[in-house]
């Protein structure tokens, strides 16, 4: 698969997963909902770090929920730390996926 294939598909993958996350809270949520989530999704990110691959959209859906919860809008603060997660976790797919996948494009 050629690299820009993989940008694509790891794109797509991040859209839906946000997607995904962000409508996935219907029921209101508390602020117990948003520590738990929140707490899921700066372990993905601190993963994501680990394999040296953090994404600034990250920190920003981190800093989104933040504020959200710091308002107290529950609902939302859960959906932006669900949408942090999956950016994590998109990253960290990246990382792994692309590890040594370079070698294919390397000019011999």
């Amino acid at each position: 698969m050629s690299m820009i294939r993989k940008s694509d598909m790891i794109a797509s993958l991040s859209v839906a997963l946000w997607i995904a996350a962000a409508t996935s809270t219907l029921a209101a949520s508390s602020e117990a909902d948003f520590k738990a989530a929140y707490a899921a999704a700066e372990a993905a990110n601190q993963e994501a770090g680990s394999v040296r691959n953090q994404w600034t959209t990250t920190t920003a859906a981190l800093a989104a929920a933040k504020k959200a919860a710091a308002s107290g809008d529950f609902d939302q603060a859960v959906a932006s730390s669900k949408a942090a997660e999956a950016l994590a976790k998109a990253s960290i797919f990246q990382a792994t996926s692309e590890k040594e996948a370079w070698k294919a494009i390397e000019i011999r």
